[in-house]
């Protein structure tokens, strides 16, 4: 039987199925502002630290004597006490070795922002001006498409101390036009990402909370052409499902010609 999350507190503050509310929204805007107000637009150099990771760290917790703080050979981006928060914005992977030592001793929280719409914007390389973007970039990110970067911490998914939080923005994007083809802009060295709007966020505590990412309708025993004619993304699901199957919320039962059939284990 499909179960949900239980509603976390701190670090993790809301469940699978909670709702961006007036409080939320207020506190990411004041962690924009006290990011962006004291930086000027960015420009063709390099920053200490991205806008967006930033942001969402400041968004999490804006007490600055909580973050950066050196725990063993690591540093935690936010620390609580018994509690750690990581911010990646990609490459989930690279945060194996900290989870490793972490998660002895610490309840976790992996912390990845979501893009889900961009304006882009292109910085001349030699005057410096940038351009106004025409409208939102035709890439959207979404909950599900994050699977792609939390299938790089599987093996930790199902700890006991580990949560992963999903934050679904929109942002402006900053690129530098030098690249290659006609408006040089074909693989453009990419700048910045500065969060707009706080979209939604959701907290996965435990693999059965995954199965969010399955259709209601989905049969007990599926394939993954079920899945996709249940409505599920058909450039997505073949990932997400084994992701689910590496988990154990789904199991492998059978073959079905040259397709896996697998079957809910909730």
């Amino acid at each position: 039987m499909r179960s949900k999350t239980s509603l976390q507190s701190d670090i993790g503050s809301k469940n699978a199925s909670a709702s961006i509310d007036e409080k939320s929204r207020e506190r990411f805007h004041n962690a924009l502002l006290s990011v962006t107000s004291d930086r000027e637009r960015p420009t063709i150099g390099t920053l200490s630290e991205k806008t967006l990771h930033a942001v969402i760290k400041n968004y999490i917790e804006p007490d600055e004597d909580k973050q950066e703080i050196p725990i063993g050979k690591h540093v935690a981006d936010i620390y609580l006490g018994d509690e750690i928060a990581e911010i990646q914005t990609r490459n989930l992977k690279r945060l194996n070795p900290k989870l490793e030592e972490f998660l002895k001793e610490y309840k976790v929280t992996v912390v990845h922002p979501v893009i889900r719409r961009k304006k882009i914007y292109w910085i001349d390389p030699g005057t410096g001006e940038m351009s106004k973007p025409r409208g939102y970039s035709p890439s959207r990110g979404s909950f599900e498409s994050a699977i792609r970067e939390v299938y790089g911490i599987k093996d930790h998914i199902g700890d006991p101390n580990l949560r992963v939080r999903l934050i679904l923005v929109d942002a402006d994007e900053f690129r530098i036009r030098n690249g290659y083809g006609r408006d040089n802009k074909k693989f453009g060295t990419w700048l910045d990402k500065v969060p707009t709007e706080l979209i939604d966020d959701i907290t996965l505590e435990r693999p059965e909370d995954y199965m969010r990412f399955l259709p209601a309708d989905i049969p007990e025993d599926f394939t993954v052409k079920d899945a996709i004619n249940c409505g599920m993304n058909r450039a997505e699901a073949s990932l997400i499902i084994a992701f689910l199957n590496k988990i154990g919320v789904t199991e492998r039962i059978e073959n079905q010609g040259r397709a896996y059939k697998y079957r809910l284990k909730y």
